[in-house]
């Protein structure tokens, strides 16, 4: 079965292309023209389209004249998935956060699991051993604390994020060192607090990392943390054959 699942953020669109449950092609920062391109190309059977946009049911409603079978928008509120989900307010949870959580429990099933999205955002979201969703935690992410840096004070300059190989001085010894030392080691350490709180918690957890800083992140951390950066787009088409498949 070839399906298209498509992830519309805050900053980007995503789209996966998959034939079943393996991914061929992952494409990302996909432009509305670009997408239906894609899906011209690709013919899927069906899709499923998650955003944090408002432009979600436009997509929908030019891509159901491109695809033969069912194009569904994800609601965490009213979409079923495979997993309890025991969120107080799913009316206000984020497509992404649910999707990743799906995508975190499928690949490790009947294991308690910790999914970090290193994005826009900073998300951690908390899936446990019986397969219950229970959610987690946000905050701002490495641009939105360079930006903050910036936009709250009279001086200090915008920094963009550094390259994945910079190395981050733990003491700086000028304006931008220092601000680098703040926001760079300070979201490791504090992604690092998040996952011991956690382990102490819940033995045998793992920790999955995603997000578009999460390359630049991963080589911070310690390797037990493994990186995946399609697990949004994995949850969605997960999400899709639950409904899809009989």
């Amino acid at each position: 079965m070839r399906t298209l699942a498509l992830d519309i953020g805050n900053t980007a669109v995503k789209a996966g292309c998959f034939d079943s449950s393996r991914l061929v092609e992952m494409q990302a920062g996909l432009t509305a023209p670009e997408v239906l391109a894609l899906t011209q190309r690709w013919q899927p059977e069906h899709c499923i389209i998650a955003s944090v946009a408002e432009d979600a049911a436009l997509q929908a409603d030019e891509l159901r004249k491109l695809v033969l079978g069912e194009v569904l928008t994800f609601s965490p509120a009213t979409t079923a998935v495979p997993l309890r989900n025991a969120y107080a307010t799913p009316h206000t949870l984020g497509a992404d956060r649910l999707a990743a959580a799906v995508g975190g429990a499928g690949l490790r099933p009947g294991q308690p699991t910790l999914i970090v999205d290193a994005g826009t955002a900073l998300k951690f979201d908390f899936v446990s051993a019986d397969g219950t969703y229970h959610g987690g935690s946000i905050a701002p992410g490495l641009g939105m604390r360079f930006r903050a840096l910036h936009t709250f004070t009279g001086r200090l300059p915008l920094l963009e994020r550094p390259a994945a190989n910079a190395t981050i001085p733990l003491v700086g010894d000028s304006t931008t060192g220092s601000m680098l030392s703040g926001v760079v080691n300070g979201i490791v350490a504090e992604i690092m607090g998040f996952i011991a709180q956690y382990q102490r918690l819940h033995p045998g957890l793992g920790v999955l990392l995603t997000g578009g800083d999460a390359t630049f992140l991963a080589a911070r951390l310690p390797a037990r943390i493994f990186v995946v950066p399609e697990l949004v787009l994995l949850g969605l088409n997960r999400i899709l054959a639950y409904h899809v498949v009989k």
